[in-house]
C-alpha cells in the first residue's frame, strides 16, 4: 500500500489555523459565486433577444468583467492566507450559489430579471460571509465589503431596467 505524501503548504498565513480554514471557506465560496456569476452573464450575453438587445448585451460583458476581476481579486486573498484556490469548472458546478441559468434564446427582460435574482442572491450570500469575517480576518472582510459595495450598485441598475 502506497505511502501518502502530506505536502507542507508553501504559503505561510498571518491567520491563525482556525481563523484561516473559516476565512478560507468564506473566500472560496466567493470565488465559486463570482466564477459563476461571470458565466452566467456570458451565457446571457450570447443568448440575450430582443428591443433592448445592444444595451442588455453591453451590460453583460461590463458584468463579466466586475465579475472576472472580483475572482481574481478573491483568489489571490485566499492564495494570500495561505489557502489554495479551486475555481475548476466542476468545482463550481458543485459549489456555486448563483441561480441557474437556462439555455437557449432569452428576452432582454427575461435576461435581466434572470440577472436582478442572481446579483441578489450573490449579496444575500455575500454579506453572511462578511459577517462570517467579522472574528477571523478583517481584511477578508474588508475586500468582501468593496465586492458587496459594487455588486448592490450593479444590482440597483439592473432592476431599474426593469422599472415600468
Amino acid at each position: 500500500m502506497a505511502q501518502k505524501t502530506v505536502k507542507k503548504a508553501p504559503i505561510s498565513s498571518p491567520l491563525a489555523d482556525q481563523d484561516r480554514e473559516i476565512t478560507g471557506k468564506v473566500l472560496q465560496g466567493t470565488l465559486l459565486d463570482l466564477i459563476d456569476l461571470h458565466l452566467v452573464a456570458k451565457q446571457a450575453h450570447w443568448n440575450v433577444v430582443g428591443r433592448l438587445f445592444h444595451d442588455v448585451h453591453l451590460h453583460l460583458d461590463e458584468l463579466v468583467t466586475t465579475a472576472r476581476g472580483f475572482a481574481d481579486d478573491v483568489a489571490e486573498r485566499a492564495a494570500t492566507i495561505g489557502v489554495s484556490p479551486d475555481g475548476r469548472a466542476a468545482t463550481v458546478a458543485d459549489g456555486s450559489g448563483v441561480p441557474k441559468f437556462d439555455s437557449d434564446w432569452r428576452s432582454d427582460r427575461e435576461v435581466v430579471a434572470a440577472i436582478v435574482a442572481a446579483l441578489a442572491e450573490l449579496i444575500r450570500r455575500l454579506r453572511a460571509r462578511i459577517d462570517e469575517t467579522d472574528k477571523t480576518d478583517l481584511v477578508t472582510q474588508d475586500l468582501l465589503i468593496g465586492i458587496a459595495a459594487e455588486l448592490e450598485k450593479s444590482h440597483w441598475m439592473w432592476q431599474a431596467q426593469l422599472a415600468e
